[in-house]
This record gives structure tokens, C-alpha cells and sequence, in this order.
């Protein structure tokens, strides 16, 4: 029984991001049936978390171990018996906790159709159609019929595994649908994303009439989640469709990887054999010759045979710079897509939906209240509702404004948000730099850090054009790219630098009230 867990913990620990895991799986107790599992959680807390958030993800990794189908394993949950019996004793005295009520949980989790309004269901039915007709009548490939393309490209049996990113192994480059962790059914969808979510539900499907899409946003309104949900739909509609989903870095390093290893035709193979390729954050590879000639490689052959590409970016392709323009021409070679930043009424979506994920009843006063402070992105406001629910379960009460007014302080002026003369104060601050150092040609290595910095938080926090933040700076707009890039690069990586600058933006964006 102990080994058959160790395996199902060793699924867990590829398909779930490391943070998740350490938080969520590694402190239950399990119990390992034929038909399924018994898992005791810590707290109370933790065990609605579990059943709101990963039921089907622990149906997954246990599956194969049991030797069961999916839907077939059965889970249940439950949490320390001083927890149960602290709770019964509360019940049978039938009076509140110390300080109040405890958030209500919900009987029932409402669907995605349920929690979309009307405007933004005809809205993107709307989006649909209008590209449905836009590609009506069109086919690829010296007139090959979309149905043709799709099984020459997609009916191909695949062997899969449990791998976050493509590997340089003998493994093919494919994700298994397991690890997908977002779908189109937890999207909230609305006038600033409905083009967004069209497309790729296009591209998704079978039946579909988009074949590349490339979507751009400022970071944390939704580029991933879309292109996690594309390929979570390929691969659920299509189990042997072969998909392959990384980043532009992961790209970047497998291809430096197999020059090392002089394994260049064995990585150009892995490529060739997929289906659908998702590749995000392009943006990375700018003044990467070889590893653009590499990717044009990749993409002209997958579209050539019919395939699929999507592609993300924190730009445009008219903003990218030093892009080979062959590459950039294949960016723009389907649709292109622009996500906004989220409306109140979408915001206010947002946090509900997000409130019946841990099964939780947000009182109206109080969404009214978050989604009318919190203008930022997504992350923000997931942030926010996170430590609101901790805090009150922590305190054993209530959602209530009171409580919310508290947690807020720590995000209250991002509804006004700082301006760059701002941001240029608190990393100079940050940095023990003065302006004129950041305004000077000074290539010393705090001053580009502090530089660039100062591009990433502007770019993320201000409505800012590129043109307006290198302006500032007397800087061209293709230096503030790769500054922003470079922030990210190193945001990313677990190095001294990175944490470096990941301490510098957490402080400076809580000073300046821009949130998490």
C-alpha cells in the first residue's frame, strides 16, 4: 500500500507544479484501496481545498497505479480526527466560532456556463461565428480540406509521458492531457478577451478553421491559462494527438542542450512528429539567430503537414525586435490576439468563481469591494481573495468588509496605480541608485538592473506604450523589450540574481500599493 502511494506521489510531482505538491500532497495520509484512496488531510482547510481543486488530478496519477480508468477511482478526503472532532463538538453546541462564523461553503459549484452572463456568452458565440465565417470556404495546403489535414496530422497513435516540458531523452516530445492544469472551463470570459478565447476554442477543435494563433498580453491576464486550455481540449477530444507545450527558454535550452550532445537530428525528429505545438513567451528569443532558425524550422514544417501552432508573448509581433522576419511573418500567418486587462463586471466573475473553487460563499458586499479596488491582473486578485480566506480561517470568522478592508490595505492604491515617476523612486530606492544614474549611458551593472527594473514594472503597472516608458529614458523601444525580457529570464531561474531582483519587485510593488 505504502509503495502504491509512493508511485501515485512520484505522478503528483510531474504534474503538479514543485510549490503545489509541497504544499497540498506531501502532508496527507494515505490510504491505498483496490478501488481507490483514503486521504487524510491536516486540516479541515487543506481537505476542502483538495476536493474543490484536485479531485480529478488525483484520479490521474492514481489510474495507472490501480490499474483503473479515471472516472473509476474512487477519492474521499477527510482531515485529522481532533479537527472532526473539534468541529462536531462546535456543532452539537450549535453556537458560532470565538469570532464569529466561519466562511459558508457552497453546496454546489456552479458551472462555467452557469457563472458566464448573457452579454459575454452571446459575445464570444459572436467571436465564433465571426471567425467560423472568416475562414469559411478557405483550405490549406494546395487545397487540402481542413478534415483532410486533420488526419493526415492528428490520427497518429502517440506514446506519451508525465513531463512537464519537452525532454532531450530518449522520450518523445509530447504532454500527456493529465498535466494540464487550466481549461476553458474555468476561464472567464469578456470584452477584453472574448477574440482570445474564440480563436483558441477554434484551434482546439477538430472541426476548427484556425491553424496558428498568436496571443499577447501584459503578464497575468491569461495567455498561459488560454494556451494550457487548448491543449488540455486536443488532447481530451483527441487522445493520440501528439502536443507538445514549452516555454521559448525551455526551446532555447533543449536546443543548446543536443549541440552539446551532438544529438541535433534526434531533437529535430521529436519536433517533426508532433501535431500541435504550443510555445510560449517567443518574445525570449529575440537576437537568437540560431534558435529562431531552429524554430522557423519547427513551425514552417507543422504547418506545412497540416499542424497546429499557438504562440504567447508579453508583445506583439511588431514590437519584437532583432526577430528573423521569415519568423515573424509565420507569427502573423493566422490569427492575431490582444488580451486586455479585465472589466469590473469580469473582475467581480473572477472572484467568484475563484471564491467556489475552495468552496467558499463570498458575500456580495465583499466581492462588490475587491473587484471595484483591485483593477490589476489576475494574479492580483487571486492574491488577494487567497489571503482573505486564509486570514479568516485563521481567525476562525467571517468574510466579512471589515476583514476585507484589512486585507486590502496591502493592495488599495493599485486602484489608482503608481506612476512611473513612482516606480523610478522606489527602484532607485531599491537599488541605491539616484535618477540620474538611471537616465545616464552607464552600462555598470546596477544601473541596467535598475533600468530594466524600472521597463518591467512599468510595463506591468502602468498603461504605459513602450515607445512612452524608452522615451522617458531616451531609450529606444527595442532596448525596453529586451530589458523586460531580461527581468523575466531572470525572474524565472533559481540564482542568486533572481531572487535578488524577485525581493526588489515584491518590495517595491508592496511600497508603491501595486499588490502581488
Amino acid at each position: 500500500m505504502r509503495e502504491q502511494w509512493s508511485e501515485i506521489s512520484e505522478n503528483l510531482k510531474k504534474m503538479l507544479h514543485s510549490g503545489v505538491f509541497k504544499v497540498w500532497i506531501a502532508p496527507l495520509q494515505a490510504q491505498v484501496h483496490a478501488g481507490g484512496l483514503l486521504l487524510t488531510a491536516p486540516n479541515a482547510f487543506v481537505a476542502s481545498w483538495l476536493e474543490g481543486k484536485m479531485l480529478p488530478t488525483l484520479r490521474e496519477a492514481a489510474a495507472p497505479v490501480l490499474g483503473l480508468a479515471p472516472a473509476s477511482v474512487d477519492v474521499r478526503i477527510t482531515f485529522a480526527a481532533d479537527a472532526v472532532q473539534a468541529q462536531a463538538n462546535a456543532n452539537a453546541q450549535g453556537s458560532p466560532g470565538q469570532y464569529g462564523m466561519q466562511p459558508q461553503f457552497s453546496s454546489a459549484v456552479r458551472t462555467a456556463d452557469d457563472s458566464m452572463g448573457h452579454d459575454e456568452t452571446a459575445s464570444l458565440a459572436h467571436a465564433s461565428s465571426v471567425l467560423s465565417s472568416a475562414f469559411s470556404g478557405l483550405t490549406a495546403n494546395g487545397g487540402a480540406s481542413a478534415s483532410q489535414q486533420e488526419t493526415t496530422a492528428l490520427t497518429a497513435p502517440a506514446r506519451v509521458q508525465v513531463q512537464g516540458t519537452l525532454p532531450i531523452s530518449s522520450a518523445p516530445a509530447y504532454r500527456l492531457a493529465t498535466n494540464w492544469r487550466y481549461s476553458f472551463a474555468d476561464f472567464v470570459v469578456g470584452p477584453s478577451n472574448n477574440m482570445a478565447v474564440a480563436a483558441a476554442q477554434d484551434v482546439s477543435r477538430s472541426s476548427g478553421c484556425v491553424r496558428t494563433l498568436f496571443m499577447n498580453s501584459a503578464p497575468g491576464l491569461g495567455k498561459t491559462h488560454l494556451a494550457q486550455a487548448v491543449g488540455r481540449a486536443i488532447a481530451e477530444e483527441r487522445s493520440g494527438a501528439r502536443v507538445g507545450y514549452l516555454t521559448a527558454e525551455d526551446f532555447a535550452t533543449r536546443f543548446v542542450a543536443a549541440l552539446r550532445s551532438h544529438d541535433i537530428e534526434n531533437f529535430k525528429t521529436r519536433f517533426r512528429d508532433l501535431d500541435v505545438l504550443l510555445l510560449e513567451d517567443v518574445h525570449f528569443l529575440q537576437g537568437k539567430e540560431k534558435m529562431q532558425d531552429m524554430a522557423l524550422a519547427v513551425v514552417k514544417n507543422l504547418q506545412a503537414k497540416g499542424g497546429r501552432v499557438i504562440f504567447t508573448s508579453s508583445f506583439s509581433p511588431r514590437e519584437l525586435q532583432r526577430v528573423d522576419s521569415q519568423l515573424v511573418s509565420h507569427f502573423c500567418s493566422g490569427i492575431l490576439t490582444d488580451i486586455g486587462r479585465p472589466n469590473e463586471d469580469m473582475r467581480r466573475h473572477i472572484l467568484e468563481r475563484k471564491a467556489r473553487s475552495f468552496q467558499v460563499l463570498l458575500p456580495d458586499s465583499v466581492c462588490e469591494l475587491l473587484a471595484c479596488r483591485l483593477d490589476g491582473d489576475v494574479r492580483q486578485m487571486e492574491s488577494c481573495l487567497n489571503s482573505l480566506i486564509f486570514k479568516a480561517r485563521l481567525l476562525n470568522c467571517g468574510l466579512n468588509l471589515d476583514l476585507a478592508m484589512e486585507v486590502l490595505s496591502q493592495y488599495t492604491e493599485i486602484s489608482c496605480g503608481p506612476d512611473l515617476q513612482t516606480i523610478v523612486r522606489l527602484v532607485c530606492e531599491s537599488y541605491g541608485l539616484d535618477e540620474r544614474q538611471l537616465n545616464s549611458r552607464s552600462r555598470r551593472k546596477e544601473c541596467v538592473l535598475g533600468r530594466n527594473t524600472v521597463y518591467y514594472l512599468a510595463r506591468k503597472h502602468t498603461e504605459l506604450t513602450l515607445e512612452e516608458i524608452g522615451g522617458k529614458f531616451n531609450r529606444r523601444h527595442s532596448t525596453v523589450i529586451k530589458g523586460i525580457t531580461s527581468v523575466e529570464r531572470e525572474l524565472s531561474k533559481e540564482t542568486s540574481l533572481g531572487r535578488q531582483i524577485a525581493r526588489a519587485v515584491k518590495l517595491i510593488e508592496r511600497n508603491a500599493g501595486m499588490g502581488a
